[in-house]
């Protein structure tokens, strides 16, 4: 069990981050063991035919027996949302005997993997060269496996932080903390994370409170070490629907917003076209026409130029995007 004390100070700086960094840390536990999470699955099946082999045994080395994982690959972010690179570098400075320690820390009591002994046991140089070789691996581990879904990852996370925030309008830390996960509990400004690796007590003293939502966490995360600033990764809500397959367009949606006539007139218009020619393929009236390019001009999903006697009407940047959306094609002329 860990328990960070928090004072009135401490939960007036309370904040909130995304750590690029920490969740391709923490996801390393699932390619582990697929039981944590198996709504990760799909993920994990994509990601394993993309891992080199080299980097996938030295990053696996990295995970104790009880699924622990090294403090100084995941720094407390700086600012709200920093880059991978800039996290990286972070860790890449941490101290030979913080990494030393660390990496004894986690597969405690018993002996660190192979891909790690001797470089542990080794001198401060070979300390940083090892330290070098598992950020090198987490960057290209990063590239493959979870840049790619960064953006999906993200919107879920700072949903998470926005449903927080509105618990915290509405009933203070107490609510906020009640349905995070069952092994939190907040009672009389301590926080207490039952079911941890570590179990120790750290009065925040000022230091304040660092809460990081995950998609990978599979149950809250503080710090190993007890010399570690109060930081907890927690998991986030709504992660079912992160791989979930993308809905199938339904490519009657435009013609039921805007109607059918506008719609074809849309489709129509991914190159300039005057009133008659449109009409012509539509075989309907340009008086029909002219009043339909009317209305969807004036919403801004169609632009119109001059040339010489005639006007050309074209989909706006707003049309295309809509018709794109929709998942429907532009007709093919005639």
């Amino acid at each position: 069990m860990i328990s960070f004390v928090l004072g009135v100070e401490d939960l007036a700086d309370a904040r909130f981050a995304v750590s690029p960094l920490q969740e391709a840390v923490l996801s390393l536990r699932v390619l582990r063991d697929p039981g944590l999470h198996a709504l990760h699955l799909p993920w994990r099946r994509a990601v394993l035919g993309r891992l080199g082999d080299a980097d996938a045994a030295l990053l696996m080395s990295l995970i104790g027996r009880r699924l622990a994982l090294p403090d100084f690959l995941t720094p407390p972010p700086a600012s709200f949302a920093p880059a991978f690179e800039d996290e990286l570098d972070v860790a890449r400075r941490a101290r030979p005997e913080v990494v030393r320690g660390d990496l004894a820390g986690v597969h405690a009591p018993g002996p660190v993997p192979e891909a790690l002994r001797a470089a542990v046991r080794g001198d401060d140089a070979s300390v940083a060269r090892l330290s070098d070789a598992i950020c090198d691996a987490l960057f290209r581990y990063w590239r493959v496996a979870v840049e790619p879904v960064w953006p999906q990852m993200r919107l879920v996370l700072e949903a998470d932080m926005t449903y927080r925030a509105r618990r915290l309008a509405m009933g203070g830390a107490r609510l906020v903390f009640s349905d995070m996960h069952p092994d939190l509990r907040w009672r009389d400004g301590v926080l207490t994370i039952d079911k941890t690796i570590g179990e120790h007590r750290v009065a925040s003293s000022g230091r304040g409170l660092l809460l990081i939502p995950s998609v990978f966490a599979h149950r809250p995360a503080p710090p190993v070490s007890a010399h570690e600033p109060p930081l907890l990764a927690y998991p986030c809500r709504a992660v079912a629907t992160l791989w979930a397959p993308a809905p199938v367009p339904d490519v009657t949606a435009l013609g039921a917003l805007v109607g059918e006539p506008k719609a074809r007139l849309l489709r129509l218009l991914d190159e300039p076209l005057a009133t008659v020619e449109l009409a012509h393929r539509l075989r309907v009236t340009p008086s029909a026409v002219s009043q339909h390019l009317r209305v969807l001009h004036m919403s801004g999903l169609v632009s119109r130029a001059r040339q010489g006697r005639r006007v050309l009407y074209q989909r706006s940047p707003l049309g295309d995007r809509l018709v794109a959306h929709q998942g429907e094609r532009p007709a093919a002329p005639d």
